[in-house]
């Protein structure tokens, strides 16, 4: 790396390290002054209430880590062009891409380092902020993380019910097992039982009643005390999707999706998801790429009021556009891959249209 390159590198480091900083002390005061008194109000413990805010840090800087990109983008050329050095560099023949492109190798790495975060840190943050809060300050019952009442699940040959659910002692209760014929929706075997529970075996149903169609008709009724069921349903499955989507890495949910897929369900919005999670860490990069241009044209009248007020305007922008995208892709009006990386092109190709309409 020579000099010039060093010494842009550094000056981005700092202003980005700054931002970030920044929008996490901004954001940590602004939660802490909205949620102190309820959770004092609830009587948790001084260290739980420390322990939630630091489980949801990772969180924070992975939010706003493009828009501490942009920002330190413009905040550092802005300075350079309001100081000077801009055209002290261009007098001696650099480039602009070669201004820029330490500025873009740091953001990228940054959109790498946040999709790290993502995958590895923020699902055991995200879960351990939520249980923290939930049940440690809050609380409320462990059980509410799970559906209780009425629960259906499906497998390749099979389909299960069953009246309710114990947490607590991971047992089902009201068990009605349908196993079918492979390919069809015909049923073969139907299995009533009081209770099931899961040990290292697999599912064990208690007071068991199997009754066995042949040509539309019960051919064998049978009875057992206690009965080994062939099923792939584990507790975790039975935990509510809409609080423990944020907890899962994209394996978990590539995985969940191909399990939803199996038992005849729509995986799309989950697919989303989970496109999504490749998608907003490169949102980093995009950000960098789109306010180089935006810091260049304004010459040396663009200083920090102006970094800081254009990339509010721009990072807010990328937010709403960006959601309202997703959430067409969740619902199906888009694919979901394309959902999930359309605000990063549509922001790529806006940065290319600016980068052609500078003038040298």
């Amino acid at each position: 790396m020579s000099i010039l390159s060093r010494y842009v590198a550094t000056a981005y480091l700092k202003m980005f390290f700054l931002c970030m900083g920044a929008f996490l002390a901004i954001y940590q005061v602004v939660d802490f002054t909205e949620k102190i008194a309820r959770f004092t109000r609830s009587g948790a413990h001084w260290y739980h209430i420390v322990y939630f805010f630091i489980a949801k840090t990772p969180e924070i800087l992975s939010q706003a880590a493009p828009l501490a990109v942009l920002m330190a983008t413009l905040l550092t050329l802005g300075t350079l062009s309001m100081n000077s050095e801009l055209t002290a560099m261009r007098s001696c023949g650099v480039s602009l891409a070669r201004i820029s492109s330490p500025i873009l190798v740091i953001a990228f790495l940054v959109s790498l380092l946040s999709l790290f975060i993502g995958e590895l840190v923020l699902p055991k943050s995200y879960a351990a902020r939520t249980y923290t809060q939930e049940v440690l300050i809050e609380k409320k019952s462990p059980s509410t993380y799970f559906r209780q009442h009425n629960i259906w699940h499906r497998e390749e040959a099979a389909i299960l019910r069953a009246s309710l659910f114990d947490p607590a002692k991971g047992e089902l209760k009201g068990i009605t097992l349908w196993e079918l014929k492979p390919g069809t929706t015909q049923p073969v075997r139907r299995t009533d039982a009081d209770a099931g529970t899961l040990d290292r075996q697999g599912w064990l149903f208690r007071d068991a009643l199997v009754r066995e169609f042949k040509a539309g008709e019960v051919s064998v009724t049978r009875k057992y005390p206690a009965l080994r069921v062939p099923l792939q349903l584990k507790p975790a499955d039975l935990k509510v999707l809409g609080k423990y989507s944020d907890s899962m890495t994209i394996a978990e949910l590539s995985r969940y999706c191909e399990k939803l897929k199996a038992g005849g369900y729509d995986p799309t919005r989950y697919l989303a998801q989970m496109h999504s999670r490749f998608s907003l860490p490169f949102g980093c990069a995009v950000m960098a790429f789109l306010g180089i241009p935006f810091a260049l044209r304004g010459g040396r009248s663009s200083g920090i009021a102006f970094g800081i007020g254009l990339s509010l305007v721009v990072g807010f922008l990328y937010v709403i556009i960006n959601s309202m995208i997703i959430s067409f892709g969740q619902v199906g009006l888009l694919p979901p891959i394309a959902a999930a990386w359309a605000t990063n092109f549509i922001f790529l190709l806006a940065g290319i249209w600016l980068s052609m309409t500078l003038e040298n």
